[in-house]
């Protein structure tokens, strides 16, 4: 677990880091631009770790599922060799779905070159071309639907034989520790897919506030919050926060 928890540290960093500054530096600025290839490689960077958490957050919903429903042989299904080809697998197939995308990128742009966005963001990229887009929209929504909709069947099914394998257990205790090893997982799921997916499964229509904020959600805030959700399962963490708040709880 926490070897899938350090990859999704380090792409929620990245991530962060591709965006953020950008819009930061835009909010001082009165007409903000950025370079034809800076706007690409951020695009593209994003595409690449976007497409990266989707499968590696479902790749920890069996992580889960091997801790719960398997735990006297977690160590040897979980074991370093197939987590290493998981994530070489999740990389590399997100760097197959990011280089089409690419190699479909239109050639001719007109007009202002204006994005309406926060930052590059392949719909409002699109959105400049003068040639024909309809092949890259096309591949576009069919990749969205590739990396969104199995990788969130398979952690529903996958959540759903943990809760009928917690509901057999029968100690209270037994149940509150399986829900606290799954409860952190599942909120990042929900910020994540939540989000994501009310941007690129949703009929496409013009650009709007809302779609521009969807974007900062997932691509800037979830990031950020992933740190303190997995953070609050440490003991002395949780006792820390409570006592900020006023609420001293007893171990």
């Amino acid at each position: 677990m926490y070897f899938f928890i350090c990859i999704l540290s380090s792409i929620d960093f990245i991530l962060s880091n591709n965006m953020l500054p950008e819009v930061l530096i835009n909010c001082f600025l009165y007409r903000p631009t950025i370079s034809f290839h800076r706007c690409l490689v951020q695009m593209y960077v994003g595409l690449f770790l976007v497409s990266t958490e989707c499968t590696i957050l479902a790749i920890m919903a069996y992580d889960r599922f091997a801790a719960i429903c398997q735990p006297l042989r977690y160590m040897q299904i979980m074991n370093w060799k197939l987590c290493i080809c998981l994530m070489a697998a999740s990389m590399t197939f997100s760097f197959v779905i990011t280089l089409i995308t690419a190699l479909l990128q239109p050639t001719d742009f007109c007009g202002h070159n204006i994005i309406n966005h926060f930052a590059c963001e392949l719909q409002s990229f699109l959105k400049l071309a003068c040639s024909d887009t309809r092949t890259s929209e096309l591949f576009m929504h069919i990749s969205s639907l590739f990396l969104l909709i199995p990788p969130f069947g398979f952690i529903v099914l996958t959540y759903g034989r943990i809760g009928s394998a917690v509901l057999r257990i029968r100690s209270t205790q037994g149940r509150k520790k399986a829900f606290s090893t799954c409860s952190s997982h599942i909120a990042v799921v929900s910020a994540f897919y939540g989000t994501i997916m009310i941007m690129y499964v949703k009929p496409q229509a013009k650009s709007s506030d809302q779609d521009k904020i969807i974007a900062l959600t997932y691509g800037v805030f979830t990031p950020m919050l992933n740190p303190l959700i997995y953070s609050l399962r440490n003991r002395d963490v949780k006792g820390a926060f409570w006592r900020v708040f006023g609420n001293e709880r007893s171990e």
